[in-house]
């Protein structure tokens, strides 16, 4: 059966230098192991799969696979669900605010003038990381303990720890290897810089850490934890991608009531049908 399919690149205005998500529209009669299959075909850090909403005050649901399981949340497809979904409507919903409902519950993503944002999510682990850990993982990495300013849990559901070093300089001289922890490392850019922070995140597939181009959670639970402990003040900038060769750029921003919002460009880069059989 044939299924409306977009591919949409995410924390950019020009194609291909963001983060891609997979987005299959009209997902409801699909079963579990049928959205797995597709997710591991298409071999994105993660596919979603939109259906209509059971909650009250959502306008769409989605699912939100990796090549290996789904997750509750996740930054980049959000946006990229959320652009999939509004380009599908025939008639564009009124106003700039637009809900979507997934495992972690209800987030909203609206329009703004860098594109759309979406409200970060409650922290589910947040406080220091135990100097045992902290030098764990920064072998990971590559690192001596000795480089990292501070440690984190930033985990909003995907099991984010950061690692904060003295200089963007830095972060983008690491070489990561085998790793069994999903983890950001950041430094701050001088003041008065273009952007105020360079972000890499790693996630561990096949026992190694794969650096993912431009996360969104990632940079949700970044800008909660560096704006609370006084590092940091919205708006900023954030850049990511460039040690692969992407030019990701994140702006984060916060509401009247000290709410962090992350949202960046999303553009379609492919757009056809998929043929998906196996529903239930």
């Amino acid at each position: 059966m044939k299924r409306r399919f977009r591919q949409v690149d995410v924390f950019t205005d020009v194609p291909y230098a963001g983060n891609p998500v997979a987005v299959v529209l009209d997902g409801d009669d699909l079963d579990d192991a049928t959205m797995q299959e597709v997710a591991r075909w298409t071999n994105l850090s993660e596919t979603t799969f939109v259906l209509w909403p059971t909650a009250a005050g959502a306008d769409y649901r989605v699912r939100i696979f990796t090549p290996v399981l789904e997750l509750p949340f996740a930054g980049h497809p959000t946006l990229g669900t959320c652009h999939a979904w509004l380009a599908e409507q025939e008639t564009p919903p009124a106003g700039d605010v637009i809900v979507q409902e997934c495992r972690a519950g209800l987030i909203t993503v609206r329009r703004t003038a860098d594109g759309l944002a979406f409200a970060a999510p409650p922290l589910v682990r947040s406080g220091p990381v135990d100097e045992q850990t902290t030098a764990d993982v920064a072998a990971m990495v590559g690192l001596d303990p000795s480089a990292v300013v501070a440690a984190e849990w930033v985990d909003n559901g995907p099991g984010w720890l950061a690692l904060l070093l003295g200089s963007p300089e830095e972060v983008l001289a690491v070489r990561p290897g085998p790793g069994d922890v999903d983890v950001g490392v950041v430094a701050l850019y001088p003041p008065g810089s273009p952007e105020a922070l360079e972000v890499r995140a790693f996630f561990p597939k096949d026992g190694t850490l794969t650096e993912d181009p431009v996360t969104g959670s990632l940079n949700a639970s970044l800008g909660q934890w560096l704006t609370a402990s006084g590092r940091l003040t919205t708006p900023y900038l954030a850049r990511q991608g460039g040690a692969i060769g992407r030019s990701g750029r994140v702006h984060v921003t916060a509401d009247d009531d000290g709410g962090i919002w992350v949202g960046g460009g999303t553009v379609t880069c492919v757009d056809g049908t998929i043929e998906i059989d196996g529903s239930s």
